[in-house]
């Protein structure tokens, strides 16, 4: 009775592959098993013996152990050397015959002055040759020494030779070959030989591996087998036809155990930083906002004069901007560079004292990777002087930063400009409130800053519980300074804002290297949002 009980508890837990796969391990009387063979001697394929035989081991039914195994097969380059000789073996024997050749000389053996200098530069570093002075003229000789690796051998020969006659052949095997030619090479630590000259430095041997399984019964498999396992086919659907000719009810149905986790699926998707900028841009277009776009080189005219920042201001110097040596004809109305002089030295016709000096033109036509996007905004607004004007900008720009967990040289920001008659400082903390709390930061405050082209100007910040205040952004109205100069007689609301940072607390990250790594397993698992 307790042999019948324990018979039909196997053959119910047991599914009719996993009952087949217990079989042929059985059989094998204790020798492992790999999933072709189990395959091969149960008609079911590969990858459904595996899943058998995962289950099996959760059941303590059999066990798995895995193996690395390397694999090495010679490269284009080691099978040459191996049927023509490694080229300072060439190089040798004429040197050998000739008692010293010149490097001239050398190279005429040799297709191309590639494989000469690699005769050459081994040919010294096994201290077979070395220079000479042969009447007046410098010459290598032969040292007399023709070993590498140990006394009276060649080490790299000899694995070329077995590389050759063996094609691909697992690491432990290639080792054991050549020991077993060579006794005397048994104590030199032959693998360290194999990977460091053979495989890294002169990519005679390329290597692979993959992961190797061998399955072996348990006692307590051997147990359930050895109270008898009945295979019965099992249905896996219910059809049509099964239900018209009611055979359904002399079937055996597979069970599902419903508790099991699902396989883990990874639709194609974009990638999360693309996402956030994506987002940006729908904010600010439900907005009413239009997107422009301009060139990654920007004058140092539209990078800072236009902006009224000083030409002695430290942002200005090599150590914080990319200049590209050149210089370029401002494509700027003559009315307008006189403007922005006049601005500069002496306020123009403001009540503005202006930064005083001598502004100089030159400097303006300096070129360089734009250290913002405001000089495209300010360039859209000097091309479109009449109101309403509300624009974005979402691009990149560049700056001299040391790179490290929160500083990148390229980077991308996000301006935006609004001008209009009667706009206030009022509706500029309006909008950036609203953007800020449609991105996911509801608790946003603003404190005073400075920015030398608007005034009054803010900081943009915003809580994050496990961070608290961040400063994520400026703002203010561009100064008159600014406006005046391109023909603009209304205000303009103006602000720049940091998309990595921003973007590193919306994705939980704390280097924002990782915004452009190609981590997969990040990739694969960061969340799908808005």
């Amino acid at each position: 009775m307790v042999e019948q009980k324990a018979k039909a508890a196997a053959n119910a837990e047991l599914t009719v592959n996993e009952k087949r796969v217990l079989q042929a391990l059985d059989r094998a009387e204790g020798r492992p098993l790999d999933p072709r063979t189990l395959s091969e001697e149960t008609g079911i394929q590969e990858d459904a013996v595996m899943q058998s035989v995962f289950m099996l081991a959760q059941k303590g039914l059999c066990e798995i152990k895995e193996e690395n195994p390397f694999y090495h097969r010679l490269t284009d380059e080691g099978k040459f050397y191996a049927e023509k000789g490694l080229p300072e073996r060439r190089a040798l024997d004429f040197l050998v015959d000739k008692k010293g050749a010149t490097i001239i000389e050398i190279k005429k053996l040799f297709l191309d002055d590639k494989e000469a200098n690699i005769a050459t530069n081994w040919l010294l570093r096994k201290g077979w040759a070395r220079f000479a002075e042969q009447d007046g003229e410098k010459v290598l000789t032969p040292t007399g020494n023709t070993s590498w690796g140990h006394p009276g051998y060649n080490v790299d020969e000899e694995f070329l030779q077995i590389g050759r006659d063996e094609g691909e052949i697992e690491e432990n095997i290639l080792l054991n070959r050549v020991k077993k030619r060579n006794p005397e090479l048994a104590d030199i630590p032959l693998k360290g030989f194999l990977l460091n000259d053979l495989v890294r430095k002169r990519n005679l041997f390329a290597c692979h591996t993959f992961i190797g399984r061998k399955i072996t019964i348990t006692e307590a498999g051997k147990e359930v087998v050895s109270h008898g396992i009945s295979v019965e086919e099992e249905i896996t659907q219910l059809t049509p036809e099964l239900i018209r000719t009611g055979s359904w009810r002399e079937c055996k149905f597979k069970t599902y155990d419903v508790n099991l986790p699902s396989k883990d699926d990874y639709p194609a998707k974009i990638h999360p930083y693309q996402r956030i900028l994506d987002m940006m841009r729908r904010i600010f277009t439900e907005m009413g906002f239009a997107e422009i776009k301009g060139d990654l080189i920007q004058s140092a005219f539209w990078n800072f004069d236009a902006l009224f920042v000083p030409q002695d201001h430290p942002a200005r110097e090599m150590q914080d901007t990319f200049y590209l040596g050149v210089r370029k004809p401002l494509d700027v109305s003559d009315e307008v560079i006189r403007n922005v002089k006049e601005m500069h030295e002496h306020g123009g016709t403001l009540n503005s004292t202006g930064w005083g000096g001598e502004w100089k033109k030159e400097l303006g036509e300096e070129l360089l990777l734009r250290t913002h996007t405001t000089a495209v905004t300010l360039g859209h607004l000097a091309s479109h002087p009449e109101p309403p004007v509300k624009v974005f900008c979402i691009d990149r720009v560049y700056r001299r930063e040391t790179i490290d967990p929160t500083h990148l040289p390229e980077f991308d920001q996000l301006e935006g400009i609004v001008m209009d008659k009667g706009v206030t400082f009022s509706n500029l903390l309006g909008l950036l409130a609203t953007f800020y709390k449609k991105m996911g930061f509801p608790s946003i405050r603003f404190r005073p800053g400075y920015f030398p082209y608007t005034e009054p100007s803010v900081e943009v910040e915003v809580y994050m519980p496990e961070h608290g205040w961040l400063e994520l952004g400026g703002a203010g109205i561009f100064r008159e300074e600014v406006t005046k100069p391109v023909g603009v007689e209304y205000p303009v609301l103006a602000w720049g804002l940091g998309i990595g940072r921003l973007a590193m607390l919306s994705l939980g990250l704390t280097d924002i290297r990782d915004l452009y790594r190609s981590d997969i397993d990040w990739l694969r698992k960061s969340r799908i949002f808005r």
